[in-house]
């Protein structure tokens, strides 16, 4: 079991030692129990957390293998934030800033940070807000955030700046990208997801109002 699930991680986001294979199992854990307590996902989503949410997050890491700098928007129960920060230990120097307005949930990511010893920092602000000492990043993620015309707009600070955008969208993201293009102009890839046939990750840069 263990064996196949290391290979299931390898597949999807490159090479992972076994020490941060055993530290994401012991995230899950963590994680579960937890969600007996706050609203962390879907209740529904439980059952399958290493596929539908360590898998589908670890993905980005292969997309953007040579930053070092990352930043994640409602971060929530740390997808794909935490699961990033895991996989970012073994890049010398890298680091992922947590942004989560939800006090519990921050407080969570806050926990499973110093638990495991994570490159990782949570502001607990809302987005928009003033992020004290936050450098500006190579890579700026989101999932399960906002509809896309919404999310150009809380991550404009940083892709109109440089960053690159790495944003899960689901089955209507054609239908999102139609409208942000309404508002938007930026150069897209669209990456299709390596966990969900009906999913996709958009990759976004250079955005600019119109």
């Amino acid at each position: 079991m263990s064996d196949s699930r290391l290979e299931d991680l390898q597949r999807v986001a490159g090479p992972v030692s076994r020490e941060t294979f055993s530290g994401l199992q012991a995230f899950e854990g963590m994680f579960q129990t937890w969600a007996k307590s706050i609203n962390l996902s879907s209740s529904s989503t439980i059952p399958d957390l290493w596929k539908r949410h360590v898998l589908d997050s670890a993905q980005l890491a292969p997309l953007a293998a040579g930053a070092i700098q990352w930043l994640d928007l409602g971060s929530g129960g740390g997808f794909p934030g935490l699961i990033l920060a895991f996989l970012l230990k073994e890049r010398p120097g890298a680091s992922i800033d947590l942004v989560e307005s939800n006090r519990k949930k921050a407080a969570f990511l806050a926990t499973a940070i110093g638990q495991f010893a994570l490159p990782a920092r949570v502001h607990a602000v809302r987005i928009g807000s003033e992020i004290k000492g936050l450098r500006q990043p190579e890579v700026v993620t989101a999932r399960a955030l906002a509809p896309l015309p919404q999310l150009l707009e809380l991550a404009w600070p940083w892709l109109s700046s440089g960053a690159r955008g790495l944003l899960h969208k689901g089955r209507d993201y054609a239908h999102e990208i139609q409208e942000s293009s309404l508002l938007w102009q930026y150069d897209l890839i669209e990456h299709r997801s390596r966990i969900d046939a009906d999913s996709v990750v958009l990759e976004i840069a250079d955005l600019k109002r119109k």
